[in-house]
């Protein structure tokens, strides 16, 4: 460990350490993709949804999320294909290409989908908590525009669960999306890792699963730094 050395394949005799290197970068790549697609997503569903809470569009989020959630990614994905590959020819149907966004669209959404679900009902719930706080019906009673009460007032407040939960998403990605990967022919650890399984490849296996308990531990502290820079008031408590 102290040298890098996780040996080498029984398969293929190439290091371990090596495959890996080659492969983080695309597993990186789909990872930001997919998250990018879930933030842009997943909290603006949230905020929406907290602010028009009980009325007709909120049980529409909802619903949505909850389908997000509750939807197969092995499933989903092939529906993907089906429709935008075969069907309609818009999208290719697997591989990574030359990093031609025309490939990463399908992995992305298919990765993204169930963060989204999780982002937007946590945004709710924590919107809905502090949007219930004295501080926002004073901002309000001081005439205070409401979209800057929401975005500015109430949604800084709002983070620290919204983050936690993007950072062990992230975490989790960046260990390599195995199903994701393997349906789309994706060239990264997850598929690394399956082809491991499959060949009964150990030195692939542990070094896989060692290098992706790394890349976890090393975004959860990432999470933990940013609750100090988003959050005053645990400065506040270290003074």
């Amino acid at each position: 460990l102290i040298n890098l050395d996780l040996g080498r394949s029984y398969s293929t005799g190439i290091q371990v350490s090596k495959a890996i290197s080659q492969r983080f970068p695309n597993t990186l790549y789909l990872t930001i993709a997919a998250m990018f697609v879930a933030i842009i997503i997943g909290i603006p569903l949230g905020i929406f949804s907290a602010v028009m809470r009980g009325r007709f569009v909120d049980y529409i989020c909802m619903f949505l999320a909850v389908f997000g959630v509750s939807t197969p990614v092995f499933w989903f994905g092939l529906l993907l294909i089906c429709v935008f590959s075969i069907y309609l020819g818009w999208l290719p149907s697997s591989g990574m290409g030359n990093g031609d966004i025309r490939h990463l669209v399908m992995p992305a959404l298919t990765l993204g989908l169930h963060s989204v679900a999780f982002i937007a009902r946590v945004t709710r719930s924590s919107m809905l908590e502090v949007i219930g706080e004295n501080y926002i019906r004073t901002a309000r009673a001081k005439g205070v525009y409401e979209h800057i009460v929401i975005l500015k007032h109430a949604m800084k407040n709002a983070l620290i669960p919204i983050i936690t939960l993007i950072g062990l998403d992230f975490g989790s990605y960046l260990n390599g999306s195995v199903l994701t990967e393997t349906i789309f022919g994706w060239p990264g650890l997850g598929r690394y890792a399956v082809e491991g399984i499959m060949k009964r490849d150990i030195p692939i296996v542990m070094g896989t699963v060692l290098f992706g308990a790394t890349v976890f531990v090393l975004a959860n502290l990432i999470v933990d730094i940013m609750y100090y820079i988003l959050n005053p008031r645990i400065r506040y408590e270290k003074k």
